[in-house]
């Protein structure tokens, strides 16, 4: 394990059914100051999408014809607006996207979708022309947003917004594109934002080796949980630091991705200056205490808040320049 900003000494690997050849390691933090944007006005106007959609063009409306008869969004055309639809359309011509794919993940307030990155998603993750990138669509019309009110009520980002569900849905969608930039900046492995447009949100598509979505830690055996439980509270450190709290982080948003651990769903996650933020904070404290003490761990909620809230300043040679585990996960029988 390594403090923060260290390099690690060995490599970890991880592995989903065999052994990874993927170094499974600390990311390097860049230079993060402050707390984060929760002082910023979220821009929550009318976007391209909203003038896309009124103006209905004949390109975007042959455009949205076709896409609404593909498999993939014949149930959720009743439940897209056409502005979604602009939305989708802009990314498109904006070169984050150039075909979609099939569902990954469906829920109350968002689809998951994947798609084939166009020329601006190359640019930006680099690697493979047409990346694989995954396209949150989060549904305005349909959604329930009683659950997320503890997370947006005490966020000064969000004073004055109201109940207008498209507003409230702009915003948290931004939310969620800033919230993923400074996990990744601050050293934590993230999915990387692409673009957000209106209710859509584009980024890196955390994938297996064979194409699948990568697996939860909950959905594979952790062959070394003390070196997994080390990198996720400096992970759970980091995101503190940064002045992030995750807000529903446990077993089934870190996820397992070319021989490192990743966190996902950070949409609802809130800024140290929430005024929940340390009810969520110790609520991911003990949802991670209790998953790997299952696991063998020796690990309390609390030693786990106090070591994510220690101060910057603190040393912690504990950690410093550990020799790191080998960590092999394969599939659960």
């Amino acid at each position: 394990m390594t403090g923060d900003g260290g390099e690690p000494s060995d490599a970890r690997r991880a592995s989903s059914g065999r052994r990874s050849d993927g170094e499974f390691d600390l990311l390097e933090p860049d230079e993060v100051e402050g707390v984060g944007d929760e002082w910023e006005e979220i821009d929550v106007s009318d976007t391209d999408a909203d003038r896309i959609a009124r103006k209905r063009d004949r390109e975007f409306s042959q455009w949205r014809k076709r896409i609404k008869n593909t498999e993939q969004f014949k149930v959720e055309a009743s439940v897209f607006d056409d502005a979604t639809f602009g939305a989708m359309y802009k990314l498109v011509q904006d070169g984050y996207i150039d075909a979609f794919g099939g569902p990954i993940s469906t829920g109350k307030e968002a689809n998951v979708y994947t798609a084939l990155g166009g020329d601006t998603a190359h640019e930006e993750l680099g690697g493979t022309e047409s990346p694989e990138v995954a396209v949150k669509v989060y549904r305005i019309n349909a959604s329930d947003f009683k659950d997320m009110r503890g997370y947006l009520d005490g966020d000064p980002r969000f004073e004055g917004i109201g109940s207008d569900k498209k507003k409230v849905v702009t915003a948290w969608v931004r939310k969620e594109f800033a919230n993923l930039k400074r996990a990744r900046a601050a050293g934590v492995r993230a999915p990387e934002p692409l673009a957000v447009e209106r209710n859509v949100l584009v980024m890196e598509y955390i994938a297996t080796d064979a194409g699948g979505r990568a697996k939860r830690l909950n959905e594979v055996h952790i062959e070394n949980p003390e070196t997994a439980f080390e990198v996720v509270r400096e992970y759970m450190r980091r995101l503190h630091r940064a002045g992030l709290v995750h807000g529903d982080l446990s077993e089934y948003n870190i996820v397992f991705h070319e021989g490192q651990l990743v966190v996902i769903d950070l949409g609802q996650a809130v800024t140290t200056y929430h005024g929940n933020a340390r009810e969520f904070l110790q609520r991911d404290c003990q949802n991670i205490a209790n998953f790997f003490a299952s696991q063998g761990v020796d690990v309390t909620a609390d030693d786990l808040y106090e070591f994510v809230t220690a101060d910057e300043d603190d040393e912690d040679d504990e950690d410093d320049g550990d020799d790191a585990e080998d960590v092999n996960s394969r599939d659960e029988e």
